[in-house]
């Protein structure tokens, strides 16, 4: 990659860690489920103006939107509002590409190699470390939850590389459309309607900021930039970058929010992110017929 494209790379999984404090700021105004539907409501408006819907069927908007919009990000939202550091919810995410192999393996028949099951090993210890250093109760169950967030997000992965969509960016506008009604229902049917027209009253500057940052920063342009430089290299090459978003994730988190990084965390973080790129590593396939090696990336 050029060095410009590697800066924008950087860039990126910088917005997405710091995504993460973010959110964290914007719970302090407004309940979880009602925060994620505004997220999306605002994110899928520029989808009826300025988006060409791609030409898919709309069950894959659905079957994609719902474990995505609502899996990950309402279960990610409930998660960190019960007390899960948004630190340390940056690192569990990164865990969805182990859940996107494990299912692919299961529902799509793909073999996992071996690289694949060291690395879910290996991450997956970090995993539990991460489970032991939290201790019992509330938070445990907040934890439970940021896990099950992330393998919503490796099963809407699963719709995306079977719908395979030519413009990611564009879908993925598009699939914002999909959350915001059943976020917003659930919001009303658990956090009650009271409770959610007192937060859209007394909203802080705070928690509008947030909001504006999660739908247009974190979503469009991140994104959007996402899908520019996937269309430029190899997907793999691109993926890689992803890997920088818990370190930018738990030093923002320590240095805005006052988070303390203990050894275990540290340690755990280098076993989910070591996991992460042993499984994601593809090895570099034999030279093709007329000589000319292939890319090797990861999947």
């Amino acid at each position: 990659m050029r060095p410009r494209h590697v800066a924008v790379a950087v860039m990126i999984a910088a917005i997405w860690g710091v995504n993460f404090v973010v959110i964290d700021v914007g719970l302090a105004s407004l309940p979880p489920l009602l925060f994620a539907g505004l997220r999306f409501v605002a994110a899928a408006f520029p989808a009826l103006l300025f988006v060409r819907r791609p030409a898919i069927p709309w069950r894959w908007f659905l079957l994609i939107g719902l474990p995505l919009g609502v899996g990950q990000f309402g279960l990610l939202f409930i998660s960190m509002h019960m007390g899960m550091p948004a630190g340390l919810s940056s690192l569990v995410l990164q865990t969805q590409a182990l859940f996107t192999a494990l299912f692919a393996a299961v529902m799509l028949r793909e073999r996992p190699r071996r690289a694949q099951a060291a690395g879910m090993v290996v991450a997956f210890a970090g995993i539990g470390l991460i489970g032991l250093s939290l201790g019992q109760g509330g938070t445990l169950f907040a934890f439970a939850l940021c896990l099950a967030a992330a393998g919503m997000w490796g099963l809407a992965n699963i719709g995306l590389r079977t719908a395979g969509p030519q413009d990611a960016f564009a879908f993925m506008i598009w699939v914002s459309l999909v959350p915001p009604l059943p976020l917003l229902g659930l919001s009303l049917i658990f956090e009650g309607p009271h409770a959610d027209a007192h937060a859209l009253a007394h909203i802080s500057l705070g928690g509008l900021g947030a909001l504006g940052y999660v739908a247009y920063i974190s979503t469009l342009v991140g994104f959007g930039f996402w899908g520019w430089l996937m269309r430029r290299y190899d997907a793999g090459q691109v993926a890689m970058y992803s890997l920088l978003v818990p370190p930018f994730g738990m030093s923002s988190a320590a240095l805005f929010l006052g988070e303390r990084i203990t050894v275990a965390d540290a340690v755990a973080a280098l076993l989910i992110v070591g996991g992460v790129a042993l499984g994601s590593v593809r090895r570099r396939r034999a030279a093709a017929p007329d000589g000319v090696p292939q890319p090797a990336g990861v999947r």
